[in-house]
């Protein structure tokens, strides 16, 4: 049995192991491969049956020069980067994490809106720099300090993030709501379910911890944001391609937008010209929500877990 990773180096920059995958076949593992179609994925993978992937693409053209083929286990939850349908027409299983980092990715999008609402990191700084030793007076603030209590956060995609992050709000007096295609008891208790519009309406901040798919794509534009209270705060660290990013860039840039914390954009690593780059109140990480070395390690072990099934019959965690 030929297994090989092709971009393992974000999962495992050295504080895990690939040892417990090693004990199921010949392993060979690339730290990184390629983030754009190229002929070195399909070479890379050669005559592997399994292939193990993070954020490297398979295309249609990478599954027909890799015959032996047979299963693909994806190092994360989301799987929109291998052509899963037509992996599942040539009779090859794509299996993902379907839930590793519920916890730390609730944890930080409630940081992200922390760090606006108080700036620590910049006030950090300015002492660190001096300013406070030579403050006239005996403190100082930059920018306008924000309290949470009361204001109404509205959270689009209330599965097992956006719940996690629904009861950290909770527990900060904040009002929740959510607007989810599909209702539940656990979201109930969690938050009050509205209609898109109204969660648009009445939301201080607001939340993305949807999917990526055809009918949230782009769901932050210039038509949805005129919905939006002016001043509110967005924080997204889902995926990208949710916001039309000139939009909310605009929208920051003209105030309607008061800040946006974000974890993800539509094309990864960041390119120059992004225009939330210059855009105001903007606070960018390098999609990093996920990476906690416990959530990585739950990544490995469902990963290898994953692989383990392929072999014994019983794929789990297939999504095609």
């Amino acid at each position: 049995m030929k297994i090989v990773v092709l971009d393992g180096y974000t999962e495992n920059p050295g504080d895990l192991s690939w040892g417990e995958l090693e004990k199921l076949g010949d392993l060979t593992v690339y730290d990184r491969t390629a983030y754009q179609e190229s002929p070195l994925i399909a070479e890379r993978i050669g005559g592997a049956e399994v292939a193990v992937i993070n954020k490297t693409p398979i295309s249609r053209e990478t599954i027909d020069a890799c015959p032996n083929l047979k299963a693909i286990a994806v190092l994360a939850t989301g799987y929109n980067v291998v052509n899963y349908e037509y992996a599942k027409e040539k009779g090859i299983i794509v299996q993902n994490v379907p839930t590793y980092g519920t916890q730390i990715v609730g944890q930080y999008a409630v940081g992200l809106l922390l760090e606006i609402c108080s700036h620590y990191g910049h006030h950090d700084q300015t002492v660190k720099a001096g300013a406070w030793e030579n403050n006239d007076d005996w403190c100082y603030w930059d920018y306008p300090l924000i309290e949470l209590y009361g204001k109404t956060a509205g959270i689009i995609g209330l599965g097992r993030i956006g719940q996690a992050t629904a009861k950290i709000l909770n527990a900060m007096n904040m009002k929740v709501l959510a607007y989810d295609a599909v209702e539940s008891e656990t979201g109930r208790q969690v938050a009050e379910y509205v209609t898109l519009d109204e969660l648009f309406a009445r939301s201080d901040v607001i939340f993305l911890h949807c999917p990526l798919f055809p009918s949230t794509e782009g769901i932050i534009n210039k038509d949805n944001i005129a919905k939006m209270k002016d001043g509110v705060i967005l924080i997204n660290n889902s995926r990208g391609q949710l916001v039309v990013e000139q939009d909310l860039a605009d929208a920051l840039n003209s105030g309607k937008v008061f800040a946006a914390g974000l974890d993800v954009v539509s094309t990864e690593p960041i390119r120059p010209d992004n225009p939330l780059k210059t855009a105001k109140n903007t606070i960018i990480t390098p999609h990093i929500s996920w990476a906690a070395q416990a959530a990585r390690q739950r990544i490995m072990d469902i990963t290898v877990d994953n692989v383990k099934s392929y072999i014994e019959g019983h794929p789990q965690n297939v999504v095609n």
